[in-house]
């Protein structure tokens, strides 16, 4: 994962009951279980753990999978899972590691070891949800290493690359493991992104073409090159296999990659941007299902990112709140602060709000402008807190807006000093939230166009945002006379600092 602790969009998970069913329903965690179930004293296994050739067909048929080559490979992956988890427990038998009379090597026909039941095979019915999405998540563990590793298809490269004791130098392959397993948690990283971010396709699946070049196309590259076009689609065709490995797991849903685009001539293939959405879904399409994002994400804080979920805060101050969904795309920030409000009593609530409100700091003015957002959320049951900070110098300007949306009675008017330092407060929030410029540049020509002579009262106001309001003003007003009006007191402002 990356190494940088920059702060993700929050996630809105599903409830923990919810993802335990999805991750015990799983194919590849449903298998070990059932394995794990299956197992008894005489399961034969190897030196590392792993089925003896002769029971790979019992376990396949254990499974409902047919004793075929691949029947036995999922059975084998299942095993492995199963071994990974603590679902079972191989013990080995006396003299087995020393290779004693009657014992086989790995694979073997009779095995060095016995197995009997693990401890974690009772989490499955027993534990709680928090179980046994660890349960998956040490399975996860298992199939991403698996994912990760080389396709060892080319069987003469692999007698060439292998050893006197028969292990595979992966060095002599070109095979980077922890190269490999950077790639695709880059890749589910970003798939991550895409998923929560603000104005992302969401719940729906991401193009194998776009989320491999998201990963390979340099930021600031305008044209990709052959080069790394070729690149790219090199790590599509790896990611098709490692996605399909994956899917088992509950971590994504996978559309492969069309296998007649391998064999197909197409030379005069259409450009991107002329491909229809059944085109680009020949090329593979994926999606992070609500179990992939819990794991994604629990990959992500091992890793020391930065991962919120939307109900972190439910438990935390006021001010931890509004410090933090300053960050939020919209959406998040109204559902962390509804599950904010949730346990707590209006009245007091709103108070706490208020009061982490106050500040000169830096970031006062957008928790100020979330405050005011919370409030809304509790509504005219927070009117005795909001009616005790009217003479607040900081506050009382919120304090009648709010009021005033409430339709509530007897609203003092605001002196002339609160309205100017309402207006820069105001101003100095949205340019902090970074929303959109037009309705930024609508907001300040209104505020001026209400106030004649704005400019020649704003820079008194004594607000430590107001010189760097009054340029962002000279800059956004479409009027060339204000922005020239703004730009001046901006510099007055200054000077008077």
């Amino acid at each position: 994962m990356p190494a940088d602790r920059t702060t993700l969009p929050p996630v809105r998970l599903r409830p923990d009951a919810e993802l335990a069913r999805a991750a015990l329903a799983a194919p590849v965690l449903a298998r070990a279980v059932r394995l794990a179930r299956w197992a008894g004293p005489e399961t034969r296994v190897g030196a590392g753990g792993e089925l003896v050739d002769a029971q790979l067909g019992a376990a396949a048929e254990v499974l409902g999978l047919t004793a075929d080559e691949d029947g036995e490979a999922y059975a084998s992956e299942a095993w492995r899972v199963a071994v990974d988890t603590g679902l079972v427990e191989v013990r080995e038998e006396p003299g087995g590691a020393d290779g004693a009379e009657g014992t086989g090597g790995p694979g073997g026909a009779e095995g060095t070891g016995t197995v009997t039941a693990g401890e974690a095979l009772s989490l499955v019915t027993r534990g709680g949800p928090r179980d046994v999405l660890g349960l998956w998540l040490d399975g996860l563990e298992t199939v991403f290493a698996d994912a990760a590793a080389p396709v060892l298809d080319d069987l003469e490269a692999l007698e060439a690359a292998a050893g006197a004791d028969g292990r595979i130098d992966f060095d002599a392959l070109g095979w980077d493991p922890e190269a490999e397993a950077r790639f695709l948690d880059e890749v589910l990283a970003n798939l991550y992104l895409l998923t929560v971010s603000e104005g992302g396709p969401g719940e729906g699946p991401v193009p194998l073409p776009a989320l491999a070049a998201s990963v390979i196309v340099p930021d600031d590259m305008g044209e990709p090159t052959d080069d790394v076009l070729e690149q790219v689609s090199r790590a599509m065709m790896r990611l098709d296999d490692q996605f399909r490995v994956l899917e088992p797991m509950g971590l994504v849903e996978y559309r492969p990659v069309d296998e007649a685009l391998m064999t197909e001539e197409a030379p005069d293939e259409p450009a991107p941007a002329e491909l229809d959405e059944d085109d680009v879904a020949r090329y593979g399409m994926v999606r992070l299902t609500p179990l992939g994002l819990y794991g994604v994400r629990s990959r992500l804080l091992e890793a020391g990112m930065d991962a919120p979920a939307v109900g972190d805060l439910a438990e935390r101050g006021a001010d931890e709140l509004l410090g933090a969904v300053g960050g939020f795309p919209q959406a998040a920030a109204r559902a962390e602060t509804e599950r904010w409000l949730a346990g707590r009593e209006p009245v007091a609530a709103a108070r706490e709000l208020l009061a982490a409100a106050k500040g000169a700091d830096a970031g006062s003015p957008l928790r100020r402008l979330h405050c005011q957002q919370a409030l809304a959320l509790v509504g005219a049951e927070a009117e005795p807190a909001v009616r005790e900070v009217l003479d607040d110098p900081e506050l009382g300007g919120l304090a009648r807006v709010w009021l005033a949306e409430q339709g509530a009675a007897d609203v003092p008017p605001p002196p002339e000093a609160m309205i100017f330092w309402l207006a820069i407060d105001t101003i100095a929030a949205q340019l902090d939230a970074d929303g959109d410029l037009e309705e930024l540049q609508d907001l300040v020509e209104g505020l001026t166009g209400r106030h004649s002579g704005f400019f020649a009262e704003a820079w008194r106001v004594e607000h430590p945002a107001t010189p760097e309001v009054l340029e962002a003003m000279g800059r956004l007003h479409r009027d060339k006379r204000a922005a020239k009006d703004a730009r001046k007191a901006a510099f007055r402002a200054r000077s008077r600092t």
